[in-house]
């Protein structure tokens, strides 16, 4: 009986996380476009649902909601379908409607769908060879096998966007980076853009009067059809009369030009709208907070070296041990062991919260950068596939952030994975993301007061 009602729980928030998802689905990535594919919806929705499901079990273990028997099934049951939507259904609708666009092979899809899938699992076995992955002792299909390769992919995915996310998030909420920004500058670069166009017209113009005075004079009548009437018109002109060929071209690069001052222009109309945000009580907040990310962005990569030089992964819950070396150092009678239970519990809730928040608002950005209305049912597969394979691997990497009584049905689930492993991979590449964003952001930051100064 209580594993029904267990259940019957489960059954109604993945119902309420499969809504979500619907909505968020209709209501932010597809509110531009016809929805042609419902099975691309529904994809996109149970990835959401069964993924959103892991950190509420995460959340259950902690609060001891569900009897342990109840909570092991759906782990497993929750896993296996995650990773079959991942591993099989995702990647082959992603062939399915990438063969679809193309014209040649509309007849045969379904064979060349097939062909797409069975190339993208060679190369995702053949990703378990350089790392330390593999157990002999399990079947090419068990979840170990799966869920460790899954794993490397969601963990590199994660240590990316944490590396780029701890160094741009301080860059963007601190006004100390914000380049000095007055109404002369904007009034100059708004005057550049107005002669541009300008010009622009005046060549038109031009070229107008050209075409008029030429057809009037039987020019376009009397010009050679063909390969030899082209060249003819590129290379000579009527004495007189206007070269459009050379006059096009100008339009062409002054359109180019007009494109970029304008960008120009918006960008430094947002700069000035930051700077005079930063001067209220909400700017100065977030410039306080910018200082503070700022702080455990250097930390974070501090400790990053060190557990790559030194090749160490902590043993103990971070909340745990910073609460031992408090109690240690004042030297009060403290329940260790109550409290890192209580702010684990929120640390981690507060981890989940953020995670898919973020993970989200990620999402809904790249989708409006690149989606059009061909590609968009395979960029939503792609989305799906990246946020299942995200969330998988926070739970690999959440697992170190809880007491070790709270892990022991999750490591039962997940089986004999080389922990250690993905948390070394995940400081390796969070290091070089977040070294690389100094780089880049320190280097477009530069050029910036250039571009705009240069006549």
């Amino acid at each position: 009986m209580s594993f029904l009602i267990d259940s019957s729980i489960m059954i109604t928030s993945q119902i309420l996380f499969f809504g979500f998802g619907w909505l968020f689905f209709m209501r932010q990535l597809f509110k531009d476009y016809e929805v042609r594919q419902y099975v691309v919806q529904v994809i996109f929705s149970v990835t959401f649902a069964f993924s959103c499901t892991m950190f509420e079990l995460i959340i259950f273990e902690i609060l001891g909601v569900l009897n342990s028997s109840s909570r092991y099934f759906h782990w497993k049951m929750n896993l296996c379908v995650i990773l079959l939507i991942l591993v099989f259904m995702v990647p082959f609708y992603i062939g399915y409607f990438i063969v679809s666009n193309i014209q040649l092979l509309h007849k045969q899809r379904l064979l060349f769908s097939c062909l797409l899938w069975l190339t993208f699992m060679y190369f995702f076995w053949k990703l378990g060879d350089p790392f330390p992955i593999l157990s002999p002792k399990h079947g090419i299909l068990s979840i170990e096998q799966l869920i460790s390769r899954v794993g490397v992919i969601g963990v590199t995915l994660m240590a990316l966007l944490s590396g780029f996310g701890a160094v741009n998030c301080p860059y963007t909420y601190m006004s100390y980076f914000l380049r000095n920004v007055t109404d002369t500058d904007i009034l100059a670069l708004e005057r550049r853009l107005l002669q541009t166009m300008d010009m622009i017209i005046s060549k038109k113009k031009r070229m107008a009067v050209a075409r008029r005075t030429m057809f009037q004079r039987g020019d376009v009548q009397n010009r050679p059809s063909g390969l030899w009437g082209m060249l003819k018109s590129v290379t000579a002109s009527a004495p007189g009369s206007e070269n459009l060929t050379l006059i096009q071209q100008e339009v062409d690069a002054l359109e180019e030009l007009s494109r970029q001052l304008f960008l120009e222009t918006a960008d430094l109309y947002a700069t000035k709208e930051r700077i005079e945000y930063s001067k209220t009580f909400k700017g100065k907040y977030f410039n306080f907070l910018g200082y503070f990310f700022s702080i455990y962005c250097v930390w974070k990569i501090f400790m990053a070296t060190i557990n790559i030089v030194l090749d160490r992964v902590g043993k103990t819950d971070p909340v745990t041990r910073g609460i031992e070396i408090t109690v240690n150092y004042l030297g009060i009678q403290f329940d260790v062991k109550f409290w890192s239970q209580h702010i684990s519990f929120i640390l981690v809730g507060i981890i989940i919260v953020t995670s898919i928040r973020g993970l989200l608002i990620t999402l809904t950005k790249f989708f409006y950068a690149i989606s059009s209305s061909k590609s968009s049912n395979v960029i939503v597969l792609l989305l799906a596939q990246i946020m299942g394979m995200y969330f998988v691997s926070s739970v690999l990497l959440i697992r170190m952030s809880m007491p070790p009584e709270y892990r022991t049905i999750i490591t039962e689930v997940l089986g004999e994975l080389q922990f250690n492993f993905y948390h070394r991979w995940f400081d390796v590449i969070f290091l070089v993301s977040a070294l690389s964003s100094i780089l880049f952001l320190y280097l477009a930051h530069k050029q910036a007061p250039e571009k705009h100064m240069a006549p």
